[in-house]
Order: C-alpha cells, then sequence, then structure tokens
C-alpha cells in the first residue's frame, strides 16, 4: 500500500533535522513573544504612541496584546501539548498580521519627522520582516511544513 499525503506529511514533520530547527526557532521566538509582551505590560507608552487613531480603548490594546504575547510565547515553548503549541502558533501569526497597521503608522510617523525617528535602516526591514515572521512562527509550531517538501511516493 502507497504512503498516503498525511503519512509523507507526518514522515517530514518527523525528520530530526526539521525537529532541531523548529525546537530552535520555538526557543528563540517564545521568549522574544514573552519579553515583548512584558513590555507592552510594564512600559506601554511606545506602543501607545504608535498606535492608530482609529484602535478603540487603545491602553486595554497594549494591555491585552502583552498578555497575548506572554500567553503566546509560553505555549509556543512548551513540548508536552502540541494542539496548544499549534493554537498558540495561529494566534501569534494572527497577532503579527493585527498589529502591522501600527508598524505602517509607527513607519508613517516617524517619516513625517524632520530626523525622521528611527529611519529607514530600521523601518523597512521591519516591514519586509514581519510575513517572514508570520510564516516562522507557523512552521516553529508545525502548522506549515514550506520550505520542506513531502517525501516523494516513491523514497
Amino acid at each position: 500500500m502507497e504512503p498516503t499525503t498525511a503519512d509523507r506529511r507526518r514522515s517530514a514533520e518527523d525528520h530530526p533535522l526539521s525537529s532541531r530547527w523548529r525546537t530552535t526557532a520555538r526557543w528563540l521566538l517564545g521568549p522574544a513573544y514573552v519579553v515583548a509582551g512584558i513590555l507592552h505590560l510594564a512600559v506601554p507608552e511606545p506602543f501607545l504612541q504608535i498606535m492608530p487613531d482609529i484602535v478603540p480603548a487603545p491602553k486595554l490594546v497594549i494591555l491585552a496584546t502583552g498578555v497575548a504575547e506572554i500567553a503566546g510565547g509560553l505555549a509556543l515553548l512548551q513540548n508536552f501539548f502540541p494542539p496548544i503549541r499549534k493554537a498558540a502558533a495561529w494566534g501569534l501569526a494572527i497577532y503579527a498580521v493585527c498589529v502591522f497597521p501600527a508598524n505602517i503608522n509607527h513607519f508613517a510617523m516617524d517619516m513625517a519627522r524632520v530626523d525622521h525617528g528611527l529611519g529607514l535602516a530600521y523601518h523597512i526591514p521591519r516591514m519586509l520582516l514581519q510575513p517572514l515572521l508570520v510564516w516562522l512562527v507557523l512552521w516553529a509550531g508545525q502548522i506549515i511544513l514550506w520550505p520542506q517538501r513531502l517525501p516523494d511516493k516513491h523514497d
């Protein structure tokens, strides 16, 4: 009997190199999200400054995102319950998409300043890396396999 796509997917997920890289990515992302979340709670002012005006209750949103980052980072780190890790990966990826308007707002505000604030050297990489962050958290959380290929039916 030939292996199904699900069998090939499990085989790719269980590859030792893949597992090691995913674990490394989780151990880099998890603490980064926890630290970012703590900063949202401890020092919300910089985040409030870049919040788009359209967002209601900005202080509450900043505090809620801080809690979400801490919970997501911790859940991404744990290894005993994969469904929680996968839910955290989905949540953190969605979070990264949702905060993108604040990143754009920050970029626009800085470019409007005479001194250009943090400048293009900060904002351009930040804009370009946001989609990579979405991919990385989904990959680290074992939601997606790409760029790994599934083992061929004949492997």
